[in-house]
């Protein structure tokens, strides 16, 4: 029986640091990134794509804010789901072209993914998420001002400052009856880029959505991913090797394998950076306690051999 992995691609697999961001470059990296996953696809595993948006809806907001004086700007929840089906598209023709290329006749779609969250969660009191551009001082206290939003400075002193959004837990994938169809039936699917449209039930009628500004993070939203269409294993890609403990101190190290106790432990020591690799690991944990069969955290271009053990982090029970 074909084992079902959902992989998990960074923002690097995308757009890298200091890279244009032309379609041309997206394309090119997408490429790329397709061409070392049909490796699990050759290698009999079904395949779900999950994806990272961060620098596309940076730049959405970036555009919003140039052009804000001649066309209305839209809200986070509209931004992820734009760049759901930009990302979405150019992952779907890049798999198709490297699918042809082994003569592989296995069809891709990508799916708007809504996920649901709860209005309630601790998190929309402390929003921690930067989105969007940087500001000086005086633009940061008119938006605080105009728009409510929450603005912090980035360092003490620095004078940057950045709008934070709230980051709530995934509680459903509202399409996962549509998700686990297409698997069943042998697809390979993109779902639930850049975490997810966050949306939440009205409290006048739950059976009313409503879209909600803040973001979920995209390693959370793929280990819900992976529990709801009961994937055997959870691979995250990220630029990294391998998880390291100790991280920058004289004696970090790299590890190669850690149990679920390990890792449980090492989380509540702080061994993992906040909005790093400390999500990633969550993710993990989380995954091996809903029972699946272990976890991965590795580069994206030794995805082989990280499935093998060879490379990365594998969490185990």
């Amino acid at each position: 029986m074909e084992k079902l992995i959902v992989v998990a691609l960074g923002g690097n697999a995308i757009q890298k640091e200091g890279e244009s961001a032309t379609a041309e470059t997206q394309y090119r990296n997408i490429r790329n990134a397709c061409a070392h996953i049909i490796k699990l696809v050759k290698n009999g595993y079904k395949v779900i794509i999950t994806h990272g948006n961060g620098p596309q809806v940076g730049n959405l907001l970036v555009i919003q804010e140039e052009a804000k004086k001649l066309i209305p700007p839209f809200p986070l929840d509209f931004l992820v789901a734009r760049t759901q089906g930009g990302i979405g598209y150019t992952l779907q023709r890049a798999m198709c072209s490297e699918l042809a290329k082994e003569s592989l006749d296995i069809p891709v779609v990508s799916i708007i993914t809504q996920v649901l969250v709860n209005q309630d969660d601790p998190a929309f009191n402390e929003p921690s998420k930067p989105v969007g551009p940087f500001y000086n001082k005086e633009t940061a206290d008119e938006l605080v001002n105009t728009k409510n939003y929450v603005i912090k400075e980035i360092k003490p002193n620095s004078g940057k400052y950045r709008r934070v959004v709230p980051s709530p837990q995934p509680i459903e994938i509202l399409e996962k009856n549509t998700l686990k169809t297409l698997v069943d039936s042998g697809c390979i699917i993109v779902a639930c880029g850049g975490g997810g449209i966050p949306v939440a039930r009205s409290k006048e009628n739950s059976l009313n959505l409503i879209g909600i500004e803040a973001v979920i993070d995209k390693d959370l939203s793929g280990e819900k991913l992976a529990e709801t269409l009961s994937a055997d294993i959870l691979l995250i890609l990220t630029d990294v090797e391998n998880v390291k403990l100790n991280y920058g101190k004289s004696n970090e190290i790299d590890v190669n394998k850690m149990s679920l106790d390990e890792a449980i432990k090492n989380s509540n020591d702080g061994q993992f950076l906040s909005g790093s690799m400390e999500p990633k690991v969550m993710a993990c944990i989380k995954f091996l306690e809903w029972g699946g069969e272990k976890a991965i955290i590795g580069s994206l271009e030794n995805v082989s051999d990280a499935l093998d053990g060879k490379s990365g982090t594998t969490f185990y029970k």
